[in-house]
Formats: C-alpha cells, structure tokens, sequence
C-alpha cells in the first residue's frame, strides 16, 4: 500500500524523471534543443512533477490550453536532492516546522517550494495518496537549466495514446504503456525536512 506522502519516480542511481506541460511554442523548442531555451522565461517559478498521472489530470492528457506539450525531463539526482533540501512545504506542516511564524519566515526566504498533492488514478480520480510538486524559484532556474538538466524527451504522443485508449475502454493497455515509477529512497533527514512519511 502506498504510503501517504512519498516520492514515487522514474529514477536511477545518477537521474530522476520529472514531468512539466508547456505551450508547443516553449516545449517542442525545449525537446528539440534538450533544455530550455527563450521563450522559457527564467523569471518566474516553474513548476516539476515526478508522477505523470498527476500532470496528466493536470494538463488533462496535453488537451489544456498552454499544457498541450508534456516534456519528460531527466534531471541529476545531485540536481533533485539539492533542490529538495532548499525546499519549504508551502503550508505549515506541524511536524516540520515549530510554530506558524517560523514557517512563515523560512517560507518567505523559500528559492524552493514543495506542495503534497493528492495523486491521481489512471482515469484522474483523487487518491489518498500524496504526490509532490516541486516549485523552483527565479532564483535557482538557472541551476535547473544550465547544470540539472541531462535530456528532453517529448512524452505528448505517449499522453494522446495513452488518452485515447482509456477513451475506447482498453484500460489495461493504457495502464500497461504508463511511464514505471516507484519508490525515491529519502535520506530520513530529508524526508523529515519535507514532510515525507
């Protein structure tokens, strides 16, 4: 069973995987290059997901507008671990954090954000469990494009395939072509830090 809140990727020992949906016009130049180049604005917080299924309920399967591309992005486990421990969760966990206040200051010098969303099931219901989203600041987008990131690969067939098969009631196929993901093993420190269980 699943746990509460854990990250569960497509990783391993140098990599993890995570998903982003962009406008063609930012992510076919992305893919095509193997990281962000301008339109991507390194101005504003952008936004990493390792569960799939969870930017597919979000994107519903690149049909949203300005989401109609879904990128897979490898990124360095150097890169991921490195932006989990600079991240705040953006509420204030009791058992992260001592008090309000000391969320709210540590939260306001956040580069990075972390947010424990429900996961989503194949078909985009609401599960128990929590997926993590995590939110890169202006601040340190340029280690995300510049050091973090090892490849690009565009994923938007494999959402429309994936959509479509659901659609035409062949469920375990469409379950059967989603991307593997297990458990990301958290150093117990870091999972206190974020309020992992």
């Amino acid at each position: 069973m699943m746990r509460t809140r854990e990250i569960r990727a497509r990783h391993d020992r140098d990599s993890i995987t995570v998903y982003q949906a962009y406008a063609p016009e930012i992510g076919g130049p992305a893919a095509e290059h193997g990281t962000f180049v301008p339109p991507f604005s390194r101005h504003r917080m952008t936004w990493i997901k390792p569960s799939f299924l969870w930017l597919m309920a979000r994107s519903d399967w690149a049909r949203k507008s300005g989401q109609q591309t879904i990128l897979a992005v490898r990124i360095s486990r150097e890169g991921w671990e490195e932006a989990l421990s600079l991240a705040v969760p953006t509420d204030p966990d009791h058992r992260v954090f001592r008090s309000s206040d000391e969320w709210r200051r540590r939260f306001a010098q956040a580069v990075v954000h972390v947010q424990w969303d429900p996961e989503r099931s194949l078909h985009g219901r609401k599960l128990e469990a929590r997926s993590i989203q995590i939110g890169l600041s202006r601040h340190i987008i340029d280690r995300y494009v510049d050091d973090w990131i090892l490849s690009i690969e565009d994923q938007t067939p494999l959402a429309h395939k994936i959509h479509k098969l659901l659609k035409a009631g062949k469920t375990p196929q469409a379950r059967a072509l989603l991307p593997k993901e297990r458990p990301f093993p958290l150093p117990s420190l870091l999972a206190t830090h974020l309020g992992a269980t």
